[in-house]
């Protein structure tokens, strides 16, 4: 086989087998596949797309690219995944909540793409804090404190690593192909027994309606459960970010105050209907309502708290982080109130310009290699149907010079709706799929 053939027939619109998919994911992983056949691979796949076949073929193929990790421990080793959103921290509280309740969590994470955060830049706003960790080490932090969120070795789904990087750069993110065949590789390599993904809907995901978000969790149950890792998703709204802060050390702030201040709002909504499907699917409580209990608990007892603690001192960042998180975050030199221009109410807000703005701002990446400033991003962002007056902030911009927090004010301000009238308001939790 070869890659000119295998792209012309991908170009041709002509079904790829499991051989040449098999190809593909190896030519990925060792190198043979340049940058610019990578590309138009992501590219024909976008376009085009797989077949349920295919999807499941290149899935399998790009998780059997390198190591599959096999567990020996007493409790169930569980994960989440998201589709990606705005504002959406959700991976660095559920963890150390999941893993209070008993299970062993290795949460194998990515990076900013898109216009979507990442959770290991977030973690990386933590100094000191190394997510790339060999075997070795990951099964001790895992056996020790019960999860470790940390970044694919390259031992690990080596083809989704080099595929990941290609998409962030060449507008190819969103094809439900790709997204499945990527989330689904890395967390069938993690040697599961449960998995539940967070499929988002909305402003600031990829998938802007519910039938496109609908279509993904479906594929991604599919393709989880074919693979033996039983599988659920829930649909989440993303009208508006999660926290109202979007940025790396900006959410890690407002991690901190949900584990440190007793939990509350829709991120643990979120974390306990997640963790409680989980909880309920590995036998770790009676259904889904009492394994929300049990996170919720977790999270407002402390119990969250400490795990999450533990974990940052063991991937190497500050012992006492948890108690004094505040003096170890860093912070912008530059912050600029967007003011609302006119009264109103906020009647929507679209989530993947706010995001931009943060990548625009240093937050994010537009190249592969671009370095991030972990310190700027946006706080304090208005919530749908809050009433705001003439003058009033409708967000707080965190930059790192003047001229970049000047076109941030300007992107956020056009980003924004205010109207007057009641505002529609969405459910968080929109549909389960099993």
């Amino acid at each position: 086989m070869d890659a000119q053939t295998i792209l012309a027939k991908l170009r041709h619109d002509v079904a790829l087998d499991a051989q040449e998919l098999t190809w593909i994911a190896g030519a990925l992983a060792d190198q043979s596949l340049n940058d610019a056949q990578a590309g138009a691979f992501a590219m024909g796949v976008c376009r085009n797309g797989l077949d349920e076949a295919g999807r499941v073929a290149l899935t399998q193929a790009m998780c059997a690219s390198g190591q599959v990790l096999a567990w020996n421990l007493d409790k169930p080793v569980l994960d989440k995944h998201s589709t990606g959103g705005v504002g959406d921290c959700t991976s660095l509280v559920l963890a150390p909540a999941l893993a209070a309740c008993g299970a062993y969590v290795p949460m194998i994470s990515g990076r900013g793409l898109g216009h979507t955060g990442g959770t290991l830049d977030k973690l990386e706003a933590i100094p000191g804090v190394g997510v790339m960790l060999d075997e070795v080490r990951l099964r001790a932090v895992v056996g020790q404190v019960g999860c470790a969120i940390v970044g694919a070795t390259g031992e690990i789904a080596p083809a989704d690593k080099r595929l990941y990087a290609v998409r962030d750069v060449t507008s190819t993110v969103d094809s439900l192909d790709l997204i499945t065949a990527s989330i689904l590789s890395k967390k069938l390599a993690a040697g599961l027994d449960g998995l539940v993904l967070d499929v988002k809907t909305g402003s600031g995901a990829f998938m802007k309606d519910i039938g496109a978000a609908r279509k993904l969790a479906q594929a991604l149950v599919g393709t989880a459960n074919a693979a033996g890792c039983p599988t659920r998703a829930i649909i989440t709204d993303m009208s508006q970010p999660v926290v109202p802060s979007l940025g790396n050390a900006l959410e890690v702030a407002e991690v901190m105050a949900v584990l440190c201040g007793g939990g509350a709002g829709p991120i643990v909504d979120l974390c306990a209907a997640l963790g409680g499907v989980l909880l309920a699917g590995a036998g770790l409580a009676r259904d889904g309502d009492a394994g929300a209990a049990q996170i919720r608990q977790a999270i407002a007892s402390g119990a969250a708290a400490e795990r999450f603690g533990a974990m940052i001192a063991a991937l190497g960042g500050p012992v006492r982080f948890v108690e004094e998180w505040q003096r170890f975050l860093p912070e912008a030199t530059v912050m600029r109130e967007v003011t609302a221009q006119e009264a109103g109410v906020v009647q929507g807000m679209d989530g993947a310009a706010l995001g931009s703005a943060v990548v625009a701002l240093g937050g994010g990446r537009l190249n592969v290699g671009d370095r991030i400033d972990p310190a700027v991003g946006l706080s304090d962002v208005v919530r749908l149907g809050a009433r705001v007056e003439k003058g009033q902030p409708l967000a707080v911009v965190h930059a790192a010079r003047p001229m970049q927090a000047d076109r941030a004010v300007a992107a956020v301000r056009a980003a924004i709706t205010l109207g007057e009238g009641p505002a529609r308001l969405p459910d968080l939790i929109l549909e389960h799929v099993t």
